[in-house]
């Protein structure tokens, strides 16, 4: 512990700021750091982390008691895409009239749509009735969304190996040809000697 003015001394000696980063510990904590680095770091931390959360939404799908088949089949499918996506789905049957006397009915529907979606969603709010509106809250299961995270990234790493294979090879190094030699001067090469003829003298 130095006492205050020898701490700002000290940073103006290195041309940094004193920082007070605990002020309510006894006695309070400073540092001595460049401050607008300070600021920038920490506000580039926290728009990585902000990029790295995921918004999960949600989604409304609706049901009548009297929906017909393919509807019932195209909104199902539809919740099944709003839980790949990683949202939530609110499945809400309405009532009109005397249709609320027939509440039944409606609990047959969410019973039949949290059966047919058990392997990928779990059900986050059990059904629920508020006024003519009855409806249960799906929510990702985590065992599915970690089964299609690895398979996404299975799928990736497929595609880059690939993408890899698919590049043409380089060519092999050509190793540089040796220079061909001169021809030798035939000026610069010793002449052959003459061939010399001996003749014999005749015989007597």
């Amino acid at each position: 512990m130095i006492p205050l003015e020898t701490a700002l001394a000290k940073a103006q000696e290195f041309g940094l700021d004193l920082v007070e980063v605990s002020p309510m510990a006894k006695p309070p904590v400073c540092k001595i750091m460049d401050y607008g680095k300070f600021k920038y770091e920490t506000k580039k931390k926290a728009n990585e982390a902000k990029k790295k959360q995921t918004v999960v939404k949600l989604k409304e799908v609706k049901f009548r008691p009297k929906t017909e088949e393919h509807d019932y089949s195209f909104k199902v499918k539809a919740v099944r895409e709003f839980l790949a996506e990683g949202n939530k789905a609110r499945i809400t049957v309405m009532f009109r009239g005397r249709e609320i006397t027939h509440r039944e009915i409606g609990q047959a529907i969410l019973t039949r749509i949290g059966n047919e979606l058990k392997e990928i969603a779990i059900i986050e709010q059990p059904p629920r009735l508020e006024g003519r509106l009855l409806f249960m809250i799906l929510a990702p299961n985590p065992r599915w969304v970690q089964q299609m995270r690895a398979q996404q990234e299975k799928a990736q790493q497929q595609a880059l190996k690939q993408q890899a294979a698919q590049k043409p090879a380089a060519p092999p190094h050509q190793q540089p040809r040796p220079a061909s030699q001169p021809p030798a001067n035939p000026a610069a090469q010793p002449a052959h000697p003459p061939a010399t003829a001996h003749a014999e003298a005749p015989k007597a």
